[in-house]
């Protein structure tokens, strides 16, 4: 059996090593290196990662400019569309405006006379609204009636088939495929 405060050679080797005064200092030596890489690599990453969030935070905010002025740039343009939309046509109404007012200065104007200016005031105004999309909605006798276009008055007996377009009371008008207002008609009952 062996005497347990006798100690193998390894075990006093083993016990030397930890606890030589040498050893102790290499190993905190070499913990405190340790500890030194450790924390240049965490501040280079963290001076990494700063620079990083510097670049993205300079982005969002040159991006979030850049989104406010084109937001108020087309503020902008569609306030002088809203401005300005009915500038065109006011300037091809100017031509009819011009023609009425020279009618009503004649003064000693025939009736012959001031039916011909008017119908070609009339002309001048047609040409003005087809010139600016308005285009007129007047259906034809026997067309179908087509409630987007037409607003019916009444339903009166008539040979034609029913549903269809006897008179048409009051031209319509659409301006760019959208109705200004309806034609009103008189529509074929069901016989």
């Amino acid at each position: 059996m062996s005497d347990p405060n006798t100690t193998t050679p390894y075990q006093n080797q083993s016990a030397t090593k930890a606890g030589d005064p040498q050893n102790v200092n290499e190993i905190t030596a070499a913990m405190a290196n340790f500890e030194t890489e450790a924390l240049a690599k965490c501040q280079a990453d963290l001076a990494e990662l700063q620079t990083k969030s510097a670049e993205l935070a300079d982005q969002y905010l040159r991006a979030k400019a850049e989104a406010e002025n084109a937001r108020r740039r087309a503020d902008d343009e569609i306030s002088k569309a809203r401005k300005f939309a009915v500038e065109g046509f006011a300037d091809s109404l100017l031509p009819v405006i011009d023609s009425l007012e020279a009618g009503l200065s004649i003064k000693d104007a025939t009736l012959e006379h001031i039916r011909e200016g008017s119908q070609a005031t009339l002309r001048q105004l047609v040409a003005a609204l087809d010139r600016n999309k308005v285009v007129a909605i007047n259906p034809a006798a026997g067309e179908k009636f087509d409630p987007h276009l037409h607003q019916a008055i009444s339903m009166v007996p008539s040979d034609q088939e029913a549903n269809t377009v006897v008179t048409v009371l009051q031209k319509g008008y659409l301006i760019a495929d959208r109705i200004l207002r309806p034609a009103l008609v008189t529509v074929a009952a069901p016989k």
